[in-house]
This record gives structure tokens, sequence and C-alpha cells, in this order.
């Protein structure tokens, strides 16, 4: 038998999360009890809104409206945060660290902007902090690297790590609509925010690369230094353009490691080979690929958000921290790294990548344009490895698409930059890179 009698848990927040959270520690208990060899109690649960308490039929004794009577509880002995990306979950966060409480939370804005100061309190006051539901919800990656990939030298992760746009640019792909009409689907579904901006503007995807690279590394890349591109400027005919040239196109989260130890992390819509693993990832699923030197290629696929799938990463959180407890044992720290090893990244920055491109000028249907273009990428070295050009139904202007062979990112914006100044561009450039 253990001599664990139990141990307590209080949770902030009864939102899509937190309700799905309460509801597996409530309906599980028996069977986390057996595997644990003692019972999780869920203690307390701070949630303000009384309507809330009620839906979920939360007790009297269990409910509370203030963080101090989660906080200052001596017999809580670890802390899940599932209010969002609010400056009181931070100081929440905080404070529980700074009382020898340990923490679970999803909250990868916060971490993105914050998690170099929360990693420091905990290492300080030699508690946990985990946050395996802060990236592609169900889908064990954090744990993965920190603890399965520990062997190896990771080079490259590449992630399909937002549903919302995932879920577009498939509806976009298969029903052949624009991207208003998917994101107006998207959001009567369910499927996207009233307000979509973080998804489809690439933000949310920002926040997770930005963590999947401090993992895959130990090393800690400003949020705001991430290169970001959204997917708002991606039509049907560049859908039907990489359908001809064998392409899909997703939103990626890029993080790469060069030989000198420099990262590559990026953001943006990407064309990837319809052969590549990440190509059919459809809907509102997410998938994740790690490189290693010695394990090769291993990719991660399963729902990536939604309130069950992403409850189970958080309960499966607080069962690594209450295994810990009853051992005795000192957790694996949060990045995999010990606090004193985890360093800055030197960041590539992005006028030094190199990549193929895909390029779609839109141009008055007249004699020399193609010439001039041509010229204009040759001066800069860049080569074009397949071309199409199509007349649209009134004759008015042309789409033609390049790929083109390696180039240098600077190389292909100092060209685009001199192309949309010709006068017969009658819109302006648009660039998507490819990923092999």
């Amino acid at each position: 038998m253990s001599r664990t009698p139990q141990i307590n848990i209080g949770l902030f927040g009864l939102g899509t999360v937190g309700s799905q959270v309460h509801e597996i520690l409530v309906k599980n208990k028996e069977l986390l009890s057996r595997k644990l060899g003692f019972p999780l109690h869920l203690k307390k649960i701070c949630e303000p809104d009384s309507k809330k308490i009620k839906q979920f039929n939360i007790p009297a004794s269990m409910a509370a409206t203030k963080p101090a009577e989660l906080l200052d509880d001596p017999e809580i002995s670890i802390i899940v945060e599932l209010i969002g990306d609010k400056p009181v979950a931070l100081e929440i966060m905080k404070h529980a660290l700074s009382l020898g409480k340990h923490v679970v939370t999803a909250n990868k804005a916060i971490l993105a902007h914050h998690g170099p100061e929360l990693y420091k309190a905990a290492a300080e006051h030699e508690v946990d902090i985990l946050f395996e539901a802060a990236v592609a919800g169900a889908i064990p990656i954090l744990r993965s690297i920190r603890e399965g990939f520990v062997a190896d030298r990771i080079v490259k992760v590449l992630g399909i790590i937002n549903g919302t746009s995932n879920y577009i640019l498939s509806g976009m792909a298969h029903d052949k609509k624009d991207f208003a009409t998917v994101l107006a689907e998207a959001q009567k579904s369910g499927y996207a925010e009233a307000d979509p901006t973080a998804d489809i503007e690439g933000i949310d995807p920002t926040h997770k690369i930005t963590i999947l690279t401090a993992l895959a590394y130990g090393q800690l890349v400003p949020v705001d230094k991430v290169y970001r591109e959204g997917i708002t400027q991606i039509t049907p005919h560049d859908f039907a353009m990489a359908e001809r040239f064998g392409f899909a196109i997703k939103l990626l989260g890029i993080s790469k490691m060069r030989d000198n130890g420099a990262l590559e992390v990026r953001v943006h819509p990407t064309l990837v080979p319809k052969t590549h693993s990440l190509a059919p990832v459809d809907g509102a699923f997410n998938a994740v690929m790690v490189e290693g030197e010695k394990l090769g290629s291993s990719l991660f696929y399963g729902m990536g958000a939604g309130g069950p799938p992403t409850a189970t990463a958080v309960v499966a959180d607080i069962v690594e921290i209450a295994r810990n407890l009853a051992n005795q044992v000192p957790g694996v720290p949060p990045l995999g790294y010990k606090i004193e090893e985890i360093q800055k990244a030197k960041l590539v920055p992005m006028d030094d990548i190199e990549s193929e491109y895909y390029l779609r000028f839109n141009v008055q249907d007249k004699p020399g344009v193609l010439a001039k273009i041509s010229a204009i990428l040759g001066q800069n070295n860049i080569s074009i490895s397949s071309l199409e050009q199509e007349g649209l139904p009134n004759g008015s202007a042309v789409p033609i698409v390049i790929l083109t062979h390696k180039a240098l990112e600077k190389n292909v914006q100092a060209s685009i930059k001199e192309i949309d100044k010709l006068n017969f561009m009658t819109a302006k450039t648009f660039l998507l890179r490819i990923e092999r």
C-alpha cells in the first residue's frame, strides 16, 4: 500500500478545458487511483461565474471565488491554471510557485512571453511547472521531446499546430472556396472564434513554436523575434496551382538548428509536397514532426484542441507531479534542461534563410512581361524550376506562377520589390516558401 493518503488539487477555471479536467478527475477517480496507488482529490475550484458552478454541480464546499482560497490552503499541493491569457493567470502561477506549490497550465501565450520567469521561479522553489496541454492538445509532444528523445540531438521541428487555420486551409483546398467563405463556415461550426486573429494571423502557432523550440534545443527565443505570416492572402488559385505542382498548403511552425548552433524559427503558410508526412493532415487535427540526428523523423498526430483532448494532457501533467510527490523525487525540469544550462538563442535573420519559393505575379496580359520578370530574378541569382501562366475570363490580368530553385530570402525580397514597381503589375507579388 502507498503511504500517500491523497494529493490535493486546486483548479482555476471551469471553461472549455477546466470543466473537462473536473469531469476527468471525478469520473476517472478510481482509474487514476489504481494507476497511481493513491487518490487524487480535487479539493477546490476557483470560478467567479456562479452559473458555471451550478452548471457543473460543484458542491459549495469545493467552490471558491477568490484565488487566496486555493493558494493559501496548505493542503493543496498542485495548482491547475486554466483561465486563459489574462494578467491574473500569470500572477496566480507566480504566487503558487513562490509558495512551493506545483503548477500545471495550458497557457501557451503566457509561457511564450513569460516562460523564463516562471521556469526560474520553479527552479528556485524546487517545484514543477508542466504545460503539456499548451501545445497540440492531447498529443504528448512536449513529454516526448523532454524525455523520449533525451538521448538525441534534435535538428528540426515542423508543426501544424493550429487547428483553426488548418481547418480553413483544408476547406479551401477540398471545397475550392475562398478564405472569407471558409472562415465564416468555421466560425459557424465552432472551429474559429468570433475574433480569429490569433489563429489566422499565426499568433497562436508562434507561441507554440517558441515553446517547442525551447524544449527541442534548450534555447529561449523571444516570441516577438519569431518571423510570422498568416493565411489571409491565400486564394483558391494558389490551391489550384499547388495541386498542379504536387503540393499542399499548410500553416507551419518551423524550427531548425544549423550546424553552427544558430536557429531558424518562423511561422508562415508553406508548400509541402503531397508525399510529405504533414501533407495529409486535414481539418482541425494537429501534427508535429521531430527530426533528430539518430532517430530520424518521427511524426505525432492527433486532436490539437478542444476540451476533452486538451484536458487529458492537463491531467497527465497532474499525474506526473503526483507520482514525483509520492516518491519524494524531483521532477524532470520543464524544458528538460537544468535552469543554468538553458541558453539564449542565436537566431538566423530571415534575410539569411534559404528556401525554394512559390511566386504569384498578377500582371497585365501583354508581350514581354515574363521576360522582364525572369530577367530581374536572374539578376538576383534566382533560377526558375517551373512556371504556369493562365488568363482570367475577363482577360484583364494574368496570374503567372513561378517555382524557384533554392534562393536566399533577401534576394527574393529584393526581386519582388523591384518587380512590384513595374507598370504591368496589377497586384503585389504573393510568396509562399517550400518545405521538403
